[in-house]
């Protein structure tokens, strides 16, 4: 095979490479960190922490265990979440984001 025939396959290869090396960068890396920095919030819940639940519901964690958390959802009612639903773990006292419709 000719030496030019070898470059010019390598040529026509690099903007195909260039867009895995762009997607890995923009895309599969910040959602690995963003998991990381999940995790790590997730081992992190105490008692006392307000937290957004995967399906939309707020509560207060009651009750840490090794997998799973006890959050009450209203006075009185408790339950039994898997801690890998925790969608946010809000700061003790965060206000709830309004719902604006203006902005």
């Amino acid at each position: 095979m000719p030496a030019g025939g070898l470059q010019s396959q390598l040529m026509s290869m690099l903007p195909i490479l260039a867009m895995v090396v762009l997607f890995y960068f923009m895309l599969i890396r910040p959602q690995q960190q963003r998991a990381k920095q999940h995790a790590a919030a997730i081992a992190a819940v105490k008692r006392g922490d307000n937290v957004v639940l995967s399906n939309g519901m707020l509560g207060k964690v009651v009750r840490v265990e090794d997998a799973e958390v006890g959050v009450e959802i209203a006075q009185g009612v408790t339950v039994k979440v898997v801690k890998s639903m925790i969608a946010e773990i809000r700061a003790k006292g965060e206000p709830a984001p309004a719902n604006d419709p203006k902005s």
